[in-house]
């Protein structure tokens, strides 16, 4: 552990040794979220917030996404320098001859959940099948639905009905089933109906898409990797003291960008984010938050293309690179922030 804190010093420009001559100037880096901001990209936010990208030589910008923003294609442009995406974004960029890959996975599992009544006898993801609708995006049929009629035989496009991001229909029908976030759409069936719903986390059901990555232009990865590690070794140590510490400061900054978030939703989807592990599962238990293996993107391809959400042939190992974690990052800050 001796030469991983002087690794993560240097990386951070911690080290005394560093104090050579005037200080330079922090380098400039603007990241783009997928959505409005809320917890779920509280680690971005927190080390902004505590100062972490500043210690590491970064001045960073969040640049909100949301219904009308295009933070993929400003990435693809070169108008911002990381983005957050997923797998299939990765995979996505390898079919089009995209230079954009992934380069950490901040969530081990995707947060998409299924949601039921609690009085229908659905006790299992595979009981969904008994429903007669479920209420899902387009995109969600075009993906992970088309994935769980692959993985759990029974369900059927005849359930499918569009999803308007008004629960409404679903509350009113106990027949039916609906799409949605962990860390938001379960809370606001309760508060809605007064009843909480079934919920099942397609992460902890076979769906094995990493979630909230890290993308960046192959061109700054080549050009200036160490700029790279720097901003991720910073957005893990963010991460661990959102979750793990006082998120006061990043929820502050949160608000700040979208006022019409609550305390309260905050509250709830950091503690979501712990209690179901979307964070720290898997390699990031023993290896450090953000750590991918390519036996995981190939196993989710794999499972994909049978589902025949993609087409085969793709070559997985484009879509990402692992140069920059599984390091143990951040584990010594988690032990003492966590007790563990």
């Amino acid at each position: 552990m001796q030469l991983f804190g002087r690794v993560l010093a240097l990386a951070f420009g911690l080290a005394a040794g560093l104090a050579t001559g005037a200080a330079s100037a922090a380098d400039k880096v603007s990241f783009g979220t997928n959505w409005l901001a809320q917890a779920e990209h509280g680690g971005y936010y927190q080390a902004l917030a505590d100062g972490t990208y500043a210690k590491a030589g970064l001045d960073v910008t969040i640049v909100m996404g949301g219904p009308q923003a295009a933070n993929r294609a400003r990435l693809v442009a070169g108008q911002i320098d990381f983005f957050m995406g997923g797998t299939l974004d990765a995979f996505d960029s390898v079919k089009e001859g995209v230079p954009v890959i992934n380069v950490a996975a901040i969530f081990q599992k995707d947060p998409q959940v299924l949601m039921a009544h609690p009085d229908q006898g659905i006790e299992t993801i595979a009981d969904l099948a008994k429903l007669d609708t479920l209420f899902l995006s387009g995109e969600g049929y075009d993906t992970y639905y088309r994935w769980l009629k692959s993985a759990y035989p029974g369900f059927r496009d005849e359930q499918y009905k569009p999803y308007t991001f008004n629960p409404a229909p679903f509350i009113a029908d106990p027949k039916s089933g609906q799409q949605g976030y962990l860390t938001s759409e379960p809370r606001d069936i309760e508060q809605q109906a007064g009843w909480k719903p079934k919920v099942f986390l397609l992460a902890d059901n076979g769906y094995g898409a990493y979630s909230t990555t890290i993308a960046a232009q192959q061109a700054m990865i080549d050009q200036n990797p160490e700029l790279v590690q720097r901003f991720v070794d910073a957005s893990i140590i963010g991460w661990y003291n959102y979750l793990f510490g006082d998120p006061a400061a990043a929820n502050a900054l949160i608000k700040k960008d979208n006022p019409e978030m609550t305390d309260a939703q905050l509250a709830y989807g950091r503690e979501q984010l712990k209690a179901a592990h979307i964070v720290i599962a898997g390699e990031a238990e023993t290896q450090g938050i953000g750590c991918m293996t390519p036996a995981r993107y190939q196993s989710f391809y794999d499972s994909m293309v049978k589902a025949g959400v993609l087409e085969a042939g793709l070559d997985v190992s484009k879509a990402f690179t692992t140069r920059f974690v599984c390091k143990g990052v951040g584990l010594d800050l988690y032990k003492k922030l966590a007790g563990g």
